[in-house]
C-alpha cells in the first residue's frame, strides 16, 4: 500500500509541525482488526499501556486517534485501521485539523460519514 504524499497531491496537510499526515489511497485496503486486543508499537504510542480492547468504543476511538495522528508509515494504517470501522467512527474521532483535512480531501465520503 502506498500513502498519499504531499508531492502526489500538491498539498501538505500536517499531522503536527513538520510531519505530513499519512493517508491511505483507499479505505478498502485498510484491513485492520475489528475485534480483540491490539497493542500499538512504541513509535505510535509512548505510553506503557499501549493495549486497546476494540470492544470498548472509547478504547477503539483512542487507538484510531493515535494511529492516524502518529503514523509515518502506510503499513501502520493497513494493519491497524479497518476501513469500515473508520467510516463508522470518523465523526467521533478527535483529530488534529491537518489529519482530518488530509483524510477528507482524499476520501470525500468521510465528510458525510
Amino acid at each position: 500500500m502506498q500513502a498519499v504524499s504531499p508531492t502526489s497531491t500538491g498539498v501538505a496537510h500536517l499531522a503536527r509541525p513538520g510531519r505530513p499526515a499519512v493517508v491511505a489511497r483507499t479505505l478498502a485496503e485498510l484491513a485492520g482488526p475489528t475485534h480483540g486486543m491490539v497493542e500499538l508499537p512504541v513509535r505510535l504510542m509512548w505510553n506503557s499501556d499501549r493495549a486497546f480492547d476494540l470492544a470498548d468504543p472509547d478504547q477503539l476511538l483512542w487507538m484510531y486517534e493515535n494511529v492516524l495522528r502518529e503514523t509515518t508509515r502506510a503499513d501502520d494504517l493497513r494493519l491497524l485501521i479497518n476501513g469500515r470501522t473508520l467510516r463508522r467512527v470518523w465523526r467521533r474521532l478527535n483529530l488534529p485539523r491537518g489529519v482530518r483535512q488530509a483524510w477528507e480531501s482524499r476520501h470525500r465520503g468521510l465528510r458525510s460519514a
